[in-house]
């Protein structure tokens, strides 16, 4: 009986840390390398403009 309410306990808790940490860090991680890539295209953009109007 104690091994069944262990292993409940246990899957409760994994998927509590799965909800609770896992998923909300991987869409802040995610968010995160977006905001730099629109950065990025930013200056590229920038850097094309300023190129093609300095000839």
């Amino acid at each position: 009986m104690a091994r069944t309410v262990l292993t409940v306990l246990g899957i409760l808790l994994a998927l509590w840390l799965v909800f609770g940490f896992v998923i909300p860090a991987l869409f802040a991680t995610l968010k995160f390398l977006l905001i730099i890539g629109i950065i990025a295209l930013v200056v590229v953009i920038a850097v094309t403009v300023v190129g093609k109007l300095s000839r």
